[in-house]
């Protein structure tokens, strides 16, 4: 009898930990990793190349030496971020701005679900959905987290995304309602034609993050002080089309560019490098919440960062895996051998036409690279996530380089666009704004990390 007893514990003891690896230290496995290729995106297989001005310096700068450095792998947006996808972003910050306001004023007015409004509801149709007001139960039910941990924040609640919000006047459903929403319009006195125009400077999109970089390097141990929170409005500034032109007429630009729909597959333009990482960020957050949704076994829903890219990725993608290119196309020319340009940019003196572009073109106009990539020369210049020093490329590291100092407010922009001559679309050219600035002729891409050996790619990619 003492022996089956012992068999038994033996054999529980093997079958506890849920498999046997008898005793060895085999690591510990968890699903097998396929990378999902980010929807619109390119995977870039890393390597080495010659970085800098292979050919003649014409402008004599000397801001870009030749010097062999080497990144790794990457995926980019196979285009320029368009205004359609930009938009997306726009209103998902706009509805939730309102909608946040019209929780809040809910919660003051009190009142059950559909009071006061008649068969049009109320305001309290938009309350938070773990709120008091007019729910008795919410409370109740409490997870341990929800209910012991000191990380849970019960005043960080949820917005009601299950009805739509009313933008017509006539459907606005109670007094509560319409104090709200005349908060994000402009006043009588500066709108015109009749048109009730939207307060844009009210969107803003609000975002932490950390200098890594400063943080590992110092030795208090102390992470609070290297994380940083940024307020960030996101409409794109449509005055860039008059202000960036003096004696020209591009009032139609200024209206329609962004906001019509025939210009949805054109780059967005107006947006300054603090935009351009804040849409970054937000697109991380987009995808992190509905891998969230679908309920991922990791609730923090581990998503590798979108982000601009180096300087270094830029140069790289752009080549196409062509060695010493003038162009991603190759050159030293910038016409085919039917004599038609291969980029939208100024190829002759005042005709801007002379392309068949006279401003932007669609993103994916023109011929991609040997990557795959469309428009990285001409169309529009495009921010990097590098600030510029005309001797960087002196000091920075070969093995995925990039300088980016937080004072340096002068932020890399790379490829040339409509508006600039040939010289500023060859891929080693280097050029640069003030961060804080947006032009009618700057847009931006994404990268993401790739994760794992590219060299081992299967046949889905």
């Amino acid at each position: 009898m003492r022996k089956v007893v012992q068999i038994i514990v033996l054999a529980l003891l093997v079958t506890s930990c849920g498999k046997s690896d008898k005793g060895q230290v085999v690591g510990v496995k968890g699903k097998s990793w396929n990378p999902e290729r980010p929807y619109g995106m390119i995977l870039v297989e890393g390597g080495s190349f010659i970085m800098g001005k292979s050919d003649y310096d014409i402008a004599g700068l000397k801001d870009a030496p030749t010097k062999t450095v080497t990144v790794p792998s990457f995926y980019m947006d196979e285009t320029e971020i368009t205004n359609s996808e930009y938009k997306q972003f726009v209103y998902y910050v706009r509805d939730s701005v309102v909608r946040q306001k019209l929780a809040e004023a809910a919660e003051f007015a009190g009142g059950g679900a559909g009071a006061g409004g008649g068969n049009q509801g109320s305001i309290q149709d938009y309350a938070f959905k773990n709120s008091q007001s007019g729910n008795n139960n919410a409370q109740q039910n409490l997870t341990p987290y929800q209910e012991f941990s000191k990380h849970y924040d019960p005043m960080k609640q949820l917005l009601n995304w299950d009805i739509d919000i009313k933008w017509k006047t006539g459907e606005y459903p109670d007094q509560d309602y319409v104090m709200v929403m005349d908060e994000f319009f402009l006043s009588d006195d500066q709108s015109y034609n009749g048109e009730r125009m939207m307060d844009v400077t009210k969107f803003k999109y609000s975002y932490k993050e950390m200098d890594i970089q400063a943080a590992a390097r110092d030795k208090s141990g102390d992470r609070s002080n290297f994380v940083k929170e940024h307020d960030v409005e996101v409409y794109p500034d449509t005055t860039v089309w008059i202000k960036d032109f003096n004696y020209s007429y591009n009032v139609p630009m200024h209206n329609d560019y962004f906001i019509h729909e025939a210009f949805d597959n054109y780059p967005v333009v107006g947006v300054n490098w603090h935009q351009a990482k804040a849409f970054s960020q937000w697109r991380t957050l987009y995808l992190k919440n509905y891998k969230k949704d679908k309920g991922s076994r990791n609730e923090t829903s581990r998503v590798e960062s979108f982000r601009l890219p180096s300087e270094a990725e830029w140069e790289y993608a752009a080549r196409g895996g062509l060695q010493s290119a003038t162009y991603p196309w190759g050159g030293p020319y910038t016409k085919d051998d039917r004599a038609c340009f291969l980029a939208n940019f100024k190829p002759l003196r005042g005709d801007y036409a002379a392309d068949e572009a006279l401003y932007t073109v669609e993103a994916d106009s023109y011929e991609p690279n040997g990557f795959g990539l469309y428009n990285m020369s001409g169309n529009v210049a495009e921010w990097v996530d590098t600030s510029y020093n005309p001797n960087s490329y002196e000091y920075m590291s070969s093995m995925s380089p990039n300088v980016n100092n937080a004072k340096n407010k002068r932020k890399v922009i790379r490829g040339g666009s409509w508006k600039d001559v040939s010289y500023y679309l060859q891929v080693s050219t280097r050029d640069y704004e003030y961060a804080d600035t947006a032009r009618s002729y700057i847009g931006f891409r994404t990268v993401q990390n790739y994760l794992g050996n590219t060299f081992n790619l299967n046949s889905n990619f």
